[in-house]
């Protein structure tokens, strides 16, 4: 059987739709908190309807010398245009946009992760530095 690693995509956010953008500082002073935004969608739009949508996104940070990753932020977007009176007539479309607020005392890695219901996981990363 294979791995769940080998099921997740990875690409540029600038030309793949599905890929988690982070936005967040190339660095950040230790122990003080900064924000980290994570979109699905941010250059290339992404269809947010019942058929085709952003489940969730998951935000880990991965310290520089640490054996394991630190699971920072789960958001779930769960408003998709259903309606009784069918697909996409609903009068709820959640954004798969999030921002979450950390502090770290070492360097390291933010991953994201997310979860179309079509697509699969696609994960994207970026660095941060701590000053």
């Amino acid at each position: 059987m294979p791995e769940i690693s080998e099921h997740i995509h990875h690409a540029d956010w600038k030309t793949e739709k599905h890929v988690p953008a982070i936005d967040a500082a190339d660095s950040v002073k230790a122990g003080e908190a900064f924000a980290v935004s994570v979109t699905v969608g941010k250059e290339i739009a992404h269809p947010n309807t019942t058929e085709h949508h952003i489940s969730w996104i998951d935000l880990y940070f991965f310290a520089e010398g640490e054996k394991f990753a630190h699971h920072v932020a789960h958001f779930e977007f769960s408003a998709h245009g259903e309606s009784g009176a069918g697909p996409n007539l609903g009068p709820a479309y959640t954004v798969s946009q999030a921002t979450a607020f950390l502090k770290v005392n070492k360097p390291g890695m933010l991953h994201a992760v997310a979860m179309c219901n079509i697509h699969g996981l696609w994960e994207s990363s970026k660095a941060v530095a701590v000053a």
